[in-house]
């Protein structure tokens, strides 16, 4: 296990800044998560951390020690890619003990590695087969045994899973889980996937522009977000927000100038417009433009006068088409300022009809 700290790290690509100042504590044993959007700086992040890429200014730590002149080899770093980056010429075995041969490990030593870890991942049968016979998930537990033989103290990983089917990447997400805990190595995961970063990290760290947006566990970031990013970047669909103009019944007190108003899609009811109509929370009236059903759930997207927002719930009556009131607990609404950042001192107090239509 090992603890890794970028500090003040700054990455400028041909005189454009990709990672303005970048401070993160990644702590030991964790399995952290760095999602966010395309081109956000997690891979450039994660690249730096392996020795793969030099950070333009500011120091990067591994088990306390400052490595920013050690070579990639030489930081106890096992790297997986995207794309596997088998050698297509060798079996199984001889992807995986390449290197250990080049390290000088003697060859006794060499078998019982690759036995003991081909049989974590379930390699064993395959041991003589070459990459081009083998399934993208057999593909990529190849990839994880050649970075496991090292015993490294972290482990980072490239967006592993996204040329697997979902059926696949459903199942190597419970593997990897198991193998860390297993290993009880640092784990350092890159994905643009929120479901794989809420299942499968201990700690996520949200990304955008360069800059960290939150780090937090996966429960704290969803229920208490810090911004309107992260609020809406995690979440399926993601969190509703309105401006605050166009709900004018809807009053609050405490700290801040709010300028928007946001709640999770899960949050809010239907109900039917002759419903009675409640006073602890907020009421929206609206048109369902669509229902999507996933099952158990059902997702309503709505038109109103407030603005377009989205409706999650177990089984409803209502359709396209359909007229229906939003019904939203005050204590389950989040307000942000104007530059989004997120107002915990404030609260909605005795809340009329708040939208027009209602």
């Amino acid at each position: 296990m090992a603890r890794i700290e970028l500090i003040d790290v700054v990455k400028r690509f041909k005189g454009e800044t990709v990672i303005p100042k970048l401070n993160l504590t990644i702590r030991e044993g964790s399995f952290t998560v760095l999602v966010g959007p395309s081109g956000c700086g997690k891979s450039t992040t994660l690249r730096m951390i392996a020795g793969l890429e030099r950070q333009t200014s500011g120091d990067i730590r591994i088990d306390g020690a400052c490595v920013n002149d050690v070579e990639p080899g030489k930081r106890d770093v096992a790297m997986v890619f995207q794309n596997y980056a088998l050698y297509p010429n060798m079996t199984v075995r001889g992807n995986i003990e390449f290197g250990l041969k080049n390290r000088g490990v003697p060859r006794p030593d060499r078998e019982r590695l690759v036995r003991d870890i081909c049989e974590i991942v379930g390699l064993t049968p395959h041991l003589d087969k070459k990459p081009h016979s083998l399934s993208g998930g057999q593909r990529q537990r190849v990839a994880l045994a050649r970075a496991m033989v090292k015993k490294p103290k972290v482990f980072i990983l490239d967006e592993p899973l996204s040329n697997l089917d979902a059926k696949l990447r459903g199942q190597m997400r419970t593997e990897l889980i198991e193998l860390h805990r297993r290993l009880g190595a640092t784990f350092v995961y890159v994905t643009h996937d929120q479901v794989e970063a809420m299942s499968m990290g201990d700690r996520i760290v949200v990304m955008n522009r360069g800059e960290v947006m939150q780090s937090a566990a996966p429960m704290e970031l969803y229920n208490d977000p810090d911004n309107l990013f992260a609020a809406q970047f995690i979440g399926t669909p993601p969190m509703n927000v309105l401006p605050l103009s166009a709900l004018p019944g809807l009053r609050t007190e405490g700290e801040g100038d709010p300028a928007f108003v946001g709640f999770r899609p899960e949050h809010a009811r239907l109900a039917p417009e002759s419903t009675e109509l409640p006073r602890d929370g907020i009421v929206i009236a609206g048109e369902i433009a669509t229902r999507e059903s996933l099952g158990a759930e059902q997702v309503c997207k709505l038109r109103s006068d407030a603005g377009t927002f989205f409706v999650k719930s177990f089984l409803n009556p209502y359709s396209g088409g359909d007229f229906a009131l939003a019904v939203v607990p005050c204590e389950r609404l989040y307000f942000f300022d104007r530059d989004g950042s997120r107002l915990r001192r404030l609260r909605a107090v005795q809340p009329q009809l708040a939208a027009a239509g209602v």
